[in-house]
Order: structure tokens, then sequence, then C-alpha cells
């Protein structure tokens, strides 16, 4: 079937019966489950980390995991101070290179800790001197069993290809980790606030979105900060739910270069949070409109932009992806497509 057949014949089956629609709903119990259960060995881990700092964190992820990693990125450097980076899994799956990681926290990031790279990997660095930590929604699973600590992510099975639940219950570890091991207060009272505003983000109505995007062939994602991560992510659940070409990047970066694809009723999506970042992704976001680019703008509040659940500046990248799962699933019905069953991909990834 062609694009533009797919396009031209949305699917009359109703949005809340796909199996994407379910497991994404379940954001909010997930999160709160996970934070629950996962309490005293984040707080362990946090006081251990700050008695032995690492001199580095290395993530390592595939997909909309490597997405929380960048997440990861931005609030471990920003709150802990220490320099992290993602890990290229090909360095000891493919290449057999040893790297120098005596007193590197490994932080694995994981829905089914199968990925055979992503083990190799683990295992090279643990052989190495690293600690490894596993975000990882399967226990049972072989990165588990290699990590010195397991945090379970809590999300309970998840069938549809695209990864929802997973990723919120991730990006919300992450920030109960960071929040732990800086001794946030502010930050640790905000996820106890975190499971209401996915509730609230779920109900918010993105269907100017949808409208936008039901004829679109391409468009930019952008986000700064912690809300590149939902950029990212955003992009990838486009592209294969909905078959469009969607780009993620930085609202810095897009200035370099990709700016020069925007013309009139090109679209944007941009996500924007109450940080330090936000006068300039707002400021880009009305360049853009004067541009005559088509701008959908979430987290800020502008004349025209989408309705978003108000969370703390550091989980508002979390509140916006709930929002937007809801819309993605809606879009790809519009769009003809079937958003439980992408073309040419599975549940389980194995990259070697």
């Amino acid at each position: 079937m062609a694009w533009r057949e797919r396009v031209s014949s949305p699917s009359a089956r109703s949005p809340d019966t796909t199996r994407m629609f379910q497991e994404a709903a379940e954001g909010p119990a997930v999160v709160d489950r996970m934070l629950r259960a996962n309490r005293d060995a984040v707080a362990a881990l946090g006081e251990n980390l700050r008695a032995h700092p690492p001199r580095a964190v290395v993530t390592l992820g595939r997909g909309s995991s490597d997405h929380a990693a960048t997440y990861a990125k931005y609030l471990i450097e920003t709150g802990a101070g220490v320099l992290t980076a993602s890990g290229a899994p090909s360095i000891s799956s493919v290449y057999e290179a040893r790297q120098a990681l005596a007193d590197v926290l490994i932080l694995a990031v994981s829905q089914s800790g199968r990925s055979p790279d992503l083990l190799s990997a683990v295992e090279a660095a643990r052989n190495a001197g690293a600690r490894v930590v596993a975000l990882v929604n399967d226990a049972d699973s072989p990165m588990a069993g290699l990590a010195h600590v397991v945090l379970p992510l809590h999300a309970g099975p998840e069938t549809s290809v695209a990864a929802t639940k997973s990723y919120i219950a991730a990006l919300s570890a992450v920030a109960q980790l960071t929040a732990a091991w800086t001794e946030d207060r502010d930050l640790s009272a905000a996820l106890d606030r975190l499971p209401d505003q996915l509730a609230q983000a779920w109900t918010l109505d993105w269907s100017p979105a949808v409208q936008a995007l039901t004829p679109a062939k391409s468009l930019f994602v952008l986000g700064r900060g912690p809300g590149f991560a939902a950029a990212q992510e955003a992009a990838l659940k486009l592209k294969e739910t909905c078959g469009l070409h969607a780009e993620a990047f930085s609202a810095a970066e897009v200035l370099h270069g990709p700016m020069a694809l925007v013309e009139a009723r090109f679209p944007v999506l941009i996500f924007a949070q109450g940080d330090l970042s936000e006068t300039g992704v707002v400021g880009l976001a009305r360049d853009l409109a004067a541009r005559q680019a088509q701008v959908l703008l979430a987290g800020a509040d502008e004349p025209g932009a989408l309705p978003f659940a108000r969370a703390h500046a550091a989980l508002q990248p979390i509140a916006l992806i709930q929002s937007f799962y809801r819309m993605a699933n809606a879009l790809s019905l519009a769009r003809g497509f079937d958003p439980d069953s992408p073309p040419h991909l599975r549940k389980v990834t194995e990259t070697v």
C-alpha cells in the first residue's frame, strides 16, 4: 500500500482499542508503582554514589532506552556535575576493544534486557572495573544478572512494538536516582506529584497536532536540555507508528544547517520546560512562526500552544511525552497505520 493510500484511508478503529493506547495509559500507575518499589534501593545507591563518586557515567541503550540516556545526561551533569556520555555498544560487541572503565558508573537502560550488543557491552564494562546499574523492565533478564544494582522499571508486560510506559518509567527512574544521589529535596517532592500530573497529561486534547500532521510528509521535533530526550523519543515514535519522516534536533543545533529546510507550512513540534532553556526555546518557536512554519509548541504558556500538565522543570518532559503518546496513537490511525504493528519491526531488536 503506497504512502498516499495510507494517508487517504484513515483507520475506522477506535484509538482506545490499540495496545499502544492501553499501555501508555498505564503510565501514571507504572510510575507510582516504580517509585514506591525502588525507593529504598535508590536511597542506598544514592548514598553509595556520594561516598564513592564515579569519575564519569557511561550510558548504554538503544532506541527509546538511548533517549532515556539522553535525559540522564542532562539530569546527572546539571545535578551531580559528573561527566555523562553515551557509550557505543559496538566498541565491545563488534570491535572487541578494551576500555579503561575503573571507577566509572555504567547506566544500562533496556526494556527487555536481552539485546546481544548491550549484554556484550555491559559484560565488558563490568570486567573492566565499572560499576553497573541496570534500569530494566525484565528483572529476570540477562542484563539484570550482569548488573551490580538492578532498578526494575515495574512497567509490566509491554506488547505493543512502540515502547511507551517503559520509557516513562525509565525517565522517572533516572529522575529518582538523580534526586537521591544529589539529595535534591525539591525534585524528590516533585516526583511524588508526578503520577497525578501524568494522569492529567493523558487527558489533554492534542487533536490540533493530529490535524496538522495527518497530511505531513516530514517534520522537525525540537527540544533542549532534558526536553531534547522527549524530542528524540517523539521523532522515533512518529517514524515507527505514523510513517512520518521526523528528525529530532536540539533547539540550538537546528540553527546550524537544518533551519535551511524550514519553509512555509513546514511542521515543527517543539517541547519546552520551565528552566533556563525556556526563553531560547520559546524565542525559536516565535521565529519559526514568523517564517510561516507550522509550529506545534508544548510546555510553555504561549498563544495557540498545545495544553500541558505543569510539572517540575526536570520532570516536564515526562509529562509532555505522556500527552504525546496519546496524540501519536491517534495520528497513526488517522494516517491509516496500525501503531501496534509497525512494518519491518519487532518488539525485541537483537542487534549485535
